[in-house]
């Protein structure tokens, strides 16, 4: 937060005096939109209606009635909730031809026949009613969660991010994939349906597909992990992550079936089950009572 700060007020130029812009209400979304707001160099008045009695507002603030805060700037953000917006019909005059952002959310839908940008055009009809900052709460301004507050980049780069676009749509898949096979097996695992399919079909179904409903579950966390897999800010208490944990055995198995399955090892396992022996002629000795020496 502290080199954003320092970032955001060497950026500012310090020859041309920003805009004021005036902020109506002292809640915690109006003082959190103007310590942004001092922070990027604009001059910030606050209007209120019991000026001496506003605390914890950032330094650099000034605070006013709401009548001598409209005076200060064209710009005015309604920081204030729908209820307590009849004192603006006073303020016509002042608020005329000036510029009024509605920052407000209704707490249900349709709770009023008209949006709340609406009413307040209705209440002030002399002056320009925008609508902007109604999706950032101030817990995000405050602690800058969510990328809430951080800057654009000034390079131009593409909208379309295709190192992380593919990571989520795979994730995405073969969860879904994975999910799905694993029903397959649960459900081919019943006793009922278990005695309508013959041997081979079984040993497929609990074979490949149970091989592969494990690839997928593995690499579907292996994505959900991506970079952060063994990143060191991962690890709390220097204690790998629950997911981390989880894909020991697995990866184990697969990596030991990788092996396995290998041709020359493969072939070798093959012969085996089929009744192959190293050493026939030890065999039949042994099966005479005859032993080499």
């Amino acid at each position: 937060m502290e080199k954003t700060t320092d970032v955001l007020l060497l950026t500012t130029n310090s020859s041309e005096k920003q805009d004021t812009v005036c902020i109506f209400g002292t809640g915690d979304f109006g003082r959190s939109l103007g310590l942004e707001m001092l922070q990027c160099g604009y001059s910030i008045v606050f209007g209120s209606r019991n000026p001496q009695m506003s605390s914890l507002l950032p330094n650099g603030a000034e605070v006013l009635s709401y009548s001598e805060a409209a005076q200060k700037s064209d710009i005015i953000i309604i920081a204030i909730h729908r209820e307590h917006y009849d004192f603006l019909t006073e303020l016509t005059e002042a608020l005329n031809g000036k510029i009024l952002v509605d920052v407000s959310n209704n707490l249900k839908i349709k709770q009023y026949p008209q949006s709340n940008a609406e009413y307040l055009a209705q209440l002030v009809p002399g002056a320009h009613v925008v609508k902007a900052f109604n999706t950032i709460s101030a817990w995000a301004l405050q602690s800058r969660a969510l990328d809430a507050s951080r800057q654009a980049i000034a390079k131009k780069e593409s909208p379309f991010s295709t190192s992380t676009a593919w990571l989520s749509d795979s994730y995405i898949a073969m969860g879904m994939l994975g999910f799905f096979l694993f029903v397959l097996l649960g459900i081919t695992s019943l006793p009922s349906v278990s005695n309508m399919v013959n041997w081979r079909e079984f040993r497929f179904v609990q074979s490949k597909l149970g091989y592969l409903t494990l690839i997928l579950c593995t690499a579907h966390t292996l994505v959900y992990g991506g970079k952060r897999f063994l990143s060191p800010s991962s690890l709390v208490w220097y204690l790998p992550s629950a997911y981390v944990i989880a894909l020991i055995i697995p990866c184990t198995v697969l990596v030991i079936k990788f092996i396995l399955i290998l041709p020359c090892i493969d072939k070798t396992l093959t012969r085996i089950r089929k009744g192959w022996e190293r050493n026939p002629k030890f065999s039949e000795s042994a099966l005479n009572g005859k032993t080499d020496i």
